[in-house]
């Protein structure tokens, strides 16, 4: 009996056997070479949805009793800046967002203008790389409507946002492709289960882009720019978290 090994055993061996895989895996993706080949397969999850699915399939929507009673709040809670909470004692009023880089009409919307556009509802379900999901109603235009008014330019093939919270003293910042800049579900939200934006939440204005995970979602969106290469948006991967903590840029689901 003493050479039977126990549940704790096992779980203990497991535990330790995963760190070493860990650890190993964090090693390997110090080399160069080996990154490449680690990143090739963000490169082919998505050529393969993009082949699998038309580029407009939807993301399912739910019903208003599928909501979920409680949407959780996730990353930052509150810019906190002075330039912020200056906006929030507004109302937002003075709140701006610049559309410029490779376009041929550089906009500044006021949330006034981007909430008297024509805008969508949709009830999607959020998916955190975190393990987490919930389901909420997002409301507001097209992210493709803002972006046609502007004129993309024939180099354009990147929209970077830039936002109003920091990490590390600087904006946080995000970046999609045009395939899913100009999706139909992809939308600037400016409202959420019937209400303005909540701070947590993004105020006053955050991106939804329901065929990626939760943190290309970019919340508190200042700035807009279309770009023809991601090599000089932080670090050159497109987005914080992808330059510091090596998440995949694209995040399809």
């Amino acid at each position: 009996m003493t050479n039977l090994l126990t549940r704790r055993t096992l779980i203990a061996g497991g535990a330790s056997a995963a760190g070493l895989v860990l650890a190993g895996c964090d090693r390997v993706a110090q080399i160069p070479q080996a990154r490449r080949i680690l990143f090739m397969g963000e490169e082919m999850n998505r050529g393969l949805q993009r082949a699998l699915m038309h580029r407009d399939a939807l993301a399912r929507e739910f019903s208003p009793a599928q909501m979920s009673p409680v949407f959780r709040v996730n990353g930052t809670r509150n810019p906190g800046t002075p330039a912020y909470e200056q906006a929030v004692a507004s109302k937002f009023a003075d709140w701006r967002i610049g559309v410029g880089g490779l376009v041929e009409r550089p906009l500044t919307l006021s949330t006034a203008q981007l909430r008297s556009m024509p805008a969508r509802t949709q009830i999607t379900r959020h998916d955190c790389v975190e393990g987490w999901s919930a389901i909420g109603k997002w409301h507001g235009p097209t992210l493709g409507s803002v972006l046609k008014a502007a004129g993309l330019r024939d180099a354009a093939r990147y929209i970077v946002f830039t936002c109003a919270d920091l990490y590390g003293g600087a904006p946080y910042y995000e970046s999609i492709d045009l395939v899913d800049a100009f999706h139909p579900q992809t939308i600037l939200a400016w409202a959420m289960n019937d209400a303005l934006l909540s701070i947590g939440n993004g105020a006053p204005v955050r991106l939804r882009v329901e065929r990626q995970l939760g943190y290309k979602h970019a919340k508190y969106v200042s700035r807009i720019d279309a770009v023809a290469s991601l090599d000089a948006v932080g670090k050159g991967k497109g987005g914080y978290w992808e330059d510091n903590v090596d998440y995949d840029w694209y995040a399809g689901i």
